[in-house]
């Protein structure tokens, strides 16, 4: 299997997504992708995101 490289991310996309991963409303491999992406230390509860209002 090919491994596939990210060439950019979409910041509203990301946005979304670290704010689901906070809330555990992430699935497993959406989770997996940002972990590896964001180089996330699992063993330890990450702050990815603070004080965002949401519109």
């Amino acid at each position: 299997m090919n491994s596939r490289s990210i060439a950019w991310v979409n910041t509203p996309v990301i946005m979304e997504a670290m704010l689901r991963y906070q809330e555990n409303r992430l699935p497993r491999p959406m989770k997996l992708w940002l972990e590896k992406l964001l180089d996330i230390n699992t063993s330890q509860k990450t702050n990815l995101v603070t004080n965002i209002k949401h519109h």
